[in-house]
């Protein structure tokens, strides 16, 4: 087994990975460092030696909403019923064909009973430290443009031009 160079056998590398990565830009969204590369790309930069990073990464949660024995009982009962209805229309695939609406039926209600009693089970063992429901996402609040070494004069040159663009703090 022979070990190359990094860039030796390109193929078989991370598609995430650069040659030696320069940062080129930083910029406060998203759209912005899109605009950034989309402006190299029409002016027939490679822009396959590009990537956009997010970084600064923060967690932000968004209370939706507060949480009650019957809230909670009521998503369980949804739950189980959707689960329930799924087993039952595989089993009817396996069955004779004649009990289809029996074997959904039942196996929709065994579901709900089953997701009520799990998901009040559930909560009761959060003796209400969490008594809110809420959804949760990992956002960058920065963008960085990164470009291989070898290309990074190129790029910065072309940037320059892009209308808008903030003076090259390189120069």
């Amino acid at each position: 087994m022979s070990m190359g160079t990094p860039s030796a056998g390109r193929a078989g590398a991370s598609p995430l990975g650069l040659d030696f990565p320069q940062s080129l830009a930083v910029y406060d969204d998203y759209a912005a460092a899109q605009k950034a590369v989309d402006f190299l790309s029409d002016n027939k930069f490679p822009v396959e030696q590009c990537m956009i990073v997010g970084t600064d990464l923060k967690r932000i949660e968004r209370i939706t909403g507060r949480l009650t024995t019957g809230r909670v009982a009521l998503g369980g009962l949804l739950s189980g019923v959707w689960l329930g209805v799924f087993v039952g229309v595989v089993l009817s695939l396996f069955s004779d064909g004649s009990s289809f609406l029996a074997t959904v039926l039942a196996t929709m209600l065994f579901g709900a009973a089953f997701g009520v009693i799990w998901a009040l089970v559930g909560y009761a063992m959060t003796r209400g430290q969490r008594d809110f429901s809420s959804v949760t996402a990992v956002v960058a609040t920065k963008y960085e443009v990164l470009v291989e070494h070898k290309s990074l004069g190129a790029a910065r040159e072309l940037l320059a031009q892009l209308p808008g663009a903030l003076p090259n703090p390189f120069d």
